[in-house]
């Protein structure tokens, strides 16, 4: 080691010191002193470190605040945190999915602020089971004889499979092995269960004759599986879920789907087809169907599991069901969002709302918000005009949705990446879009309150100048 980088060495101030600077204090509030203390040890050990490599070769005070602050107030940001989503994609997986309905925050806060009856019956005066509050209202949306909810829909598939068909067959068409987001496998939850996959038919082509065939003394079940956002067009056939209900039953099998998407209502008049509702499936004839209930349904992250009663009865006590049981803030807005849906008041679901919105609608906001944005970015290329959006979460993937932007170019951010990545940095971050070297706002998603943060978000961006 050199003189110099000892005698750099010598000049660090000691911690001691350095906590008495009073641009700490405000992280002292937030974070605590012993957090604070630990960030600048670590923060020294690392110039420390670059001194002896001969990566620095001078530090000063304001070397070290600079590198302490910014630790400190990324350290400091909440982590999860509100965003604005200005992309056009309704059930947004990276952005939270599903908005809940005002109702089911209401219920969260009401349960989540003291104690509730998660688990007590006041008529009996004695425990109760979490799942009563949410069961026969499934029912009453579904059709369905008995209902059961999990954490989430691969925890729905897991159990039923566990529970249902360990060390049995169960029988998937091949264009049904599909892998969804974070890689969730079909063969591998399947392989995780310790249910036995039996693969028939072709990727395009699957016929009953083929799940038929592949019957033996140890197959427990026939498996429907969505394909989320994966879809074979062309020369391509399935077999319907009535006939595969038909069989299942002649058979004394098993027939479950895994439906993804939890849909319902129709929303066949919303310009979306394709989907089956939980109902549909129910009324089919499928013995067990599960779902999500933060996708389409517009709830919180949640699986359901409706169908047969004595087969659901079967997963109530197997002891899987412990480790996927769902938080009585989950179980509060999932009621209050199947409320919603019992009283036939639909729309007041953000993400359906969001999706029956008209063009006129998206358009007169649009234009509101451009009037607006123009003042406070003069000079800039800002226009109204038509985009594509989408609903998101794996449903209705070769669907576009016409829909309405702001297109902002020639603003004084320089490129159309710079002005993203700024708006993303902001205290209420701006997930936008961008298209034609211009940034572009999608109203469609676009929720109350947003316009406000929107044109603040723009107000306070430091002009950075072009590139």
């Amino acid at each position: 080691m050199e003189n110099s980088q000892r005698q750099i060495l010598r000049s660090l101030p000691p911690m001691d010191e350095l906590l008495e600077n009073e641009w700490l204090f405000p992280y002292y509030q937030e974070l605590g002193r012993v957090t604070v203390k630990e960030i600048l040890s670590e923060l020294m050990s690392v110039i420390r470190k670059n001194v002896i490599e001969g990566k620095v070769k001078t530090v000063t005070m304001s070397y070290i605040r600079t590198g302490a602050e910014t630790i400190l107030e990324s350290r400091r940001k909440t982590s999860l945190q509100k965003v604005v989503n200005a992309t056009g994609v309704v059930v947004h997986t990276n952005l939270g999915r599903s908005c809940l309905a005002s109702a089911a925050v209401e219920a969260v806060k009401e349960v989540a602020s003291g104690y509730s009856t998660l688990e007590y019956n006041l008529e009996k005066g004695k425990r109760g089971q979490r799942n009563e509050h949410v069961e026969w209202l499934l029912c009453q949306v579904t059709g369905a004889e008995a209902a059961l909810v999990v954490n989430n829909n691969a925890g729905a598939v897991m159990l039923c499979l566990a529970a249902l068909a360990r060390n049995r067959e169960v029988i998937v068409s091949r264009g049904e092995l599909v892998e969804i987001g974070g890689s969730f496998r079909v063969p591998e939850i399947m392989a995780f269960s310790g249910s036995q996959l039996v693969e028939v038919g072709a990727t395009n082509r699957t016929h009953l004759r083929d799940y038929e065939g592949a019957l033996t003394d140890n197959t427990v079940m026939f498996l429907k599986v969505h394909p989320s956002n994966f879809r074979i067009q062309g020369f391509f056939s399935d077999v319907p879920r009535e006939d595969l209900a038909l069989s299942a039953h002649d058979k004394g099998l098993i027939f479950m789907e895994d439906l993804g998407s939890g849909i319902l209502v129709d929303v066949g008049n919303l310009g979306l087809s394709g989907e089956p509702t939980v109902r549909d499936c129910v009324r089919s004839g499928v013995d067990l169907v599960t779902f999500s209930g933060d996708k389409m349904l517009g709830g919180p992250q949640i699986g359901g599991i409706v169908g047969r009663k004595t087969i659901i009865d079967k997963l109530r006590n197997y002891p899987l069901l412990r480790a996927l049981r769902v938080d009585k803030m989950t179980l509060a807005a999932f009621e209050a969002t199947l409320r919603i849906y019992l009283k036939g008041q639909w729309r007041e679901i953000p993400t359906l709302n969001m999706l029956s919105l008209t063009m006129v609608q998206m358009k007169n906001k649009a234009s509101s918000l451009a009037r607006r944005l123009k003042q406070i970015i003069p000079g800039a290329e800002i226009r109204v005009l038509e985009v594509e959006d989408a609903v998101g979460g794996g449903a209705f993937p070769a669907t576009t949705l016409r829909g309405y932007g702001i297109g902002i170019k020639k603003h004084p951010w320089g490129s159309s990446g710079r002005l993203q990545s700024s708006l993303r940095s902001g205290d209420i971050p701006v997930i936008a879009g961008a298209g034609d070297d211009s940034v572009v706002i999608h109203v469609r998603t676009l929720v109350k309150g947003d316009d406000k943060l929107l044109l603040e978000a723009f107000s306070s961006l430091p002009v950075r100048g072009d590139e």
